[in-house]
């Protein structure tokens, strides 16, 4: 056992095995039920759901900060767990999304004093903003919180109580460098002097973030954070996998390890007005990242009785953030959830930056990508398709609207467009002849007999588990590439194979009994892309399968496999000349 330095009565409250907070949120009051939250002698991060409910797939994106409008950065975390949540869809499971705005704090009040307004409008304001990006990015989110909820306020001061009962918050002053754009304490060790290059003016800057800090000494409640040092190191080591990718996983246990500090959980009202008030106390506001990490809970139904625990999908099954927010999702949310008696995520998925011009975006120095511009040059689907396919989760990724030129015409309409283009508008062939014919040849238990298209026969039965895979694995980028790989695979064996010729009217050659085979198996690699498409691009996935006339129920995961479907081929959609039943049509112009 690792040494400690914690106090005994601490340590107790630390890990005492049965508590019970009598107080109850003024919204649970007038209910036939009350709420109690107990814990169990076991590990609460491990514990199993409860058998009697089945819990379903939870995913959350961060919630932004409401303080300036919205970059692709904050698409791509949207985007990335819609993905996500699509994909559990599509295997047939229930499946819930959170996103939601982060609405206090001391930048926020400041924002919106630079604005000549109030906090709340302009928090409404902002709110809606993200809304609307949220639906303009074709995000199912079943839950959008907000920090100014009532109920996600009843919430964060039915915690408070709880660690306050357990004796985990203390009154003391607090001394240190405070930086108002990250909402957060840095030690002495974490920043230093700069200079700006524009005005010459000097100033104590946080090295991780480069932003500017100022020495603040204050009252303030603390959490004992460093109470849960030994258990974090024990977590972390148990679930080797948590953090992806494992490199994050790796740095953020090295932080811990190096020793924490307790956590200053509270800031003067008079200092910051535009927060939740402490429990008790109104000369003090609850820290705003404090406040901002139980919404995830918030939504999930807490405080739950034993036996709805579940019921609302917590424990998260993925949490997507960006790589600059580990800190207080992997050191002081897992520490609060441990406090609380509440299971841990299971997995925290990190995702690199969008930058632009090889500079990070940053809403404070105006280098950003307005989101609404580009979906409503590009589209929607396009977009979506750019982001998770470009986007990093290792490595940061340069935004490039010459890149999503690029990548439109070699993906969307010289592969999969084209590919469609050619099977489903091609002559000398009915695509639901083929299916049909095909399902009486007899091949499909064997393979068919010609090494070509054997080869063509093996990728396709081979993707559906090889996306399966990555997608088990939160790699959604390599999932989507796993999906292109097949179709440009496709499109060399369609045009080595030149089915066209064999299906010529004035050919003097006799009928080729394989030009079935050869346009069956484009045609299923078509509509298994198609299905797994979904979660990626749902309009244009949804035209392909309608193109192919595949009927709504057979569009689930189950059906991405050769064979398993013989009644399609009959299109819903006008497929005439010109752009009418065209996937991706070609640019106008690449300007």
């Amino acid at each position: 056992m690792r040494p400690s330095l914690i106090s005994n009565s601490v340590r107790s409250s630390v890990r005492r095995s049965s508590r019970k907070l009598n107080w109850i949120c003024p919204s649970c009051r007038h209910s036939s039920t009350t709420a109690t939250i107990t814990s169990d002698p076991r590990p609460v991060e491990n514990l199993p759901p409860t058998p009697s409910i089945k819990k379903p797939f939870y995913i959350t994106t961060p919630i932004f900060y409401v303080n300036a409008a919205p970059h692709v950065g904050h698409m791509y975390s949207m985007v990335l767990a819609d993905v996500i949540k699509r994909y559990q869809q599509l295997r047939g499971k229930k499946a819930i999304l959170c996103t939601g705005t982060d609405e206090h704090g001391m930048k926020v009040q400041q924002a919106a004093e630079k604005a000549f307004t109030s906090p709340k409008p302009f928090c409404d304001k902002g709110a809606e903003v993200f809304k609307i990006l949220a639906a303009r990015s074709g995000i199912s989110n079943d839950h959008f919180v907000r920090t100014t909820d009532p109920d996600h306020r009843e919430t964060v001061q039915y915690a408070w109580r709880l660690l306050k009962e357990k004796g985990l918050i203390y009154t003391s002053k607090h001394e240190g460098w405070y930086c108002i754009s990250d909402e957060t304490y840095y030690p002495n060790s974490a920043v230093h002097l700069i200079i700006d290059p524009a005005t010459g003016r000097k100033h104590m800057a946080s090295m991780e973030t480069g932003k500017e800090v100022e020495w603040t000494e204050e009252p303030n409640y603390h959490f004992r954070l460093t109470a849960f040092r030994d258990r974090l190191l024990d977590f972390y080591e148990m679930n080797p996998g948590w953090i992806i990718p494992a490199e994050r996983h790796n740095e953020m246990y090295n932080h811990i390890k190096d020793g924490l500090t307790d956590l200053s959980i509270s800031r003067p009202y008079g200092r910051l007005t535009w927060g939740i008030p402490v429990p008790d106390d109104p000369s003090q506001t609850i820290y705003v990242w404090l406040d901002a990490l139980v919404n995830y809970i918030t939504k999930a139904g807490y405080p739950w009785s034993p036996d709805r625990a579940f019921a609302e999908g917590w424990p998260a099954n993925v949490q997507v953030i960006g790589k600059d927010i580990m800190r207080f999702h992997c050191v002081y949310w897992p520490a609060f959830l441990m406090a609380l008696d509440v299971p841990l995520p299971l997995r925290i998925l990190t995702h690199a930056h969008w930058t632009l011009g090889k500079q990070k975006m940053a809403k404070s120095t105006g280098n950003v990508v307005n989101p609404f511009y580009a979906i409503d040059r590009f589209g929607l689907d396009t977009m979506r398709y750019y982001l998770m396919h470009n986007g990093g989760v290792l490595h940061d990724a340069d935004y490039s609207n010459s890149r999503i030129i690029s990548t439109y015409k070699h993906d969307l309409y010289g592969q999969i467009g084209n590919l469609a283009s050619r099977v489903t508008r091609g002559k000398g062939w009915n695509v639901q002849n083929v299916v049909r014919e095909v399902q009486y040849e007899g091949w499909l238990e064997t393979g068919p007999a010609y090494k070509a298209d054997m080869l063509q026969w093996k990728a396709l039965t081979a993707v559906e588990h090889e996306v399966s895979l990555e997608m088990e694995k939160y790699k959604v980028g390599t999932a989507l590439q796993s999906i292109m790989n097949m179709i440009y695979k496709t499109n060399q064996y369609i045009q080595h194979q030149g089915p066209w010729y064999m299906a010529r009217k004035d050919s003097n050659a006799p009928y080729d009994p394989r030009l079935n085979t050869i346009i069956y198996l484009c045609t299923e690699s078509l509509r298994i892309a198609g299905i797994m498409l979904q979660p990626y691009m749902p309009a244009k996935a949804a035209l392909l399968l309608d193109m192919l006339g595949v009927d709504e129920a057979k569009r689930t995961l189950e059906y991405a496999r050769v064979g398993m479907d013989f009644e399609y081929g009959t299109s819903k959609v006008d497929l005439g000349k010109g752009h009418k039943g065209v996937l991706f049509p070609p640019l106008i112009s690449d300007e």
